[in-house]
C-alpha cells in the first residue's frame, strides 16, 4: 500500500510506553503522573512551535522525540523543561526547517506564564531558565538517547491518501486532521504504524458524522479491532485528559528534582 512504511521495528508496546523509570518511581511519580506530564509537555511543545513559527511536522516530530526519550530515560535525570525545547530544536534540524536555539530560549520565556503549572513548584522564579548552551548540551544527550535515529513517520500523508481513496467529503479532511493532531497528546505514534492511526481518525470521524464506511474498511482488510483500540485511546484523551487542572500537573512536577 502507498501509505505503509517500514517502521515496525521501531514500534513499542503498551508496557514499554507506560513504564515508569525506577528513579522516577523512587521520587513518588506514578504512571498517572507521567501520563499527565507527557500530555502537558506535548501541549507546551505545540505552543512553543507556534511562537517559533515552525511547521506542524516539526512540532509532531518533536513530540514524538519527547515521548520516545522518556521510554528510555527518567524525568528525574532529564528535566522535561529543558528536553521539550531541545526536542523542538532537534526536530527542526531533522525536518530541514532549522530554528535557532536563541529563538527557542526567547519563546520559552514568552510562554512560561501560560504553562505556570510546569514551573510553580520551583523555589524561585529564576529556576529552570535555560539558555542556548543548555539546549546545545542537551541536544547531544538526546541524540545518544535516541540512538541517533531521527526518522519519524507521521499519519498526515497516509491520511490524505486514504481520504482520497475513500472519496470522503471535504468536511472530513479538517476534522480528521484535527484528530491526528490530538493523537500526539497520547503515545499512539510510538505504538502503531502511521496509516493505522490515520484510519482510526477516519473511523472516529465516520461514526461522529454518521457516514457509513463499513464496506470501505472491509475492502482495506485491516484489523478493525486494532483500529477501534486506537480510536478508544484518542476518545479517552478527549473524555479524561483534554482539560487537566493545573494543580494536578504541579503536583506531578513537584516530585522532580529542583534545578536552580
Amino acid at each position: 500500500m502507498l501509505w505503509e512504511c517500514d517502521c515496525s521495528k521501531k514500534l513499542l508496546d503498551q508496557e514499554e510506553v507506560s513504564h515508569v523509570a525506577q528513579t522516577d518511581a523512587e521520587r513518588g511519580l506514578t504512571p498517572e503522573d507521567v501520563k499527565l506530564m507527557k500530555i502537558q509537555f506535548s501541549a507546551y511543545i505545540k505552543l512553543l512551535g507556534y511562537h517559533a513559527k515552525v511547521r506542524q511536522r516539526v512540532v509532531a516530530t518533536a513530540i514524538a522525540y519527547f515521548r520516545r526519550i522518556y521510554t528510555r530515560k527518567s524525568f528525574s535525570e532529564f528535566d522535561p523543561r529543558l528536553v521539550a525545547p531541545t526536542c523542538l530544536y532537534l526536530a527542526s534540524k531533522a525536518e530541514e526547517s532549522t530554528v535557532q536555539a536563541k529563538l527557542l530560549v526567547f519563546c520559552t520565556k514568552k510562554i512560561r506564564a501560560t504553562f505556570a503549572c510546569l514551573f510553580t513548584s520551583a523555589p524561585d522564579e529564576k529556576a529552570h531558565r535555560y539558555d542556548v548552551k543548555d539546549i546545545l548540551e542537551m541536544e547531544m544527550r538526546l541524540l545518544e538517547a535516541l540512538d541517533y535515529y531521527l526518522v519519524i513517520y507521521h499519519p498526515y500523508r497516509p491520511l490524505i491518501q486514504l481520504l482520497q481513496d475513500g472519496n470522503m467529503p471535504t468536511d472530513m479532511t479538517q476534522f480528521t486532521w484535527s484528530l491526528v493532531n490530538d493523537s500526539y497528546r497520547t503515545d499512539l505514534i510510538l505504538m502503531y504504524p502511521p496509516f493505522m492511526i490515520a484510519l482510526a481518525c477516519i473511523y472516529i470521524a465516520s461514526v461522529l458524522k454518521e457516514k457509513d464506511t463499513r464496506s470501505w474498511f472491509e475492502e482495506l482488510r485491516v484489523d478493525m479491532n486494532v483500529i477501534k483500540n486506537i480510536a478508544m485511546e484518542i476518545l479517552d484523551f478527549y473524555d479524561n485528559y483534554r482539560e487537566i487542572p493545573g494543580e494536578r500537573i504541579t503536583a506531578a512536577v513537584s516530585k522532580l528534582p529542583q534545578r536552580l
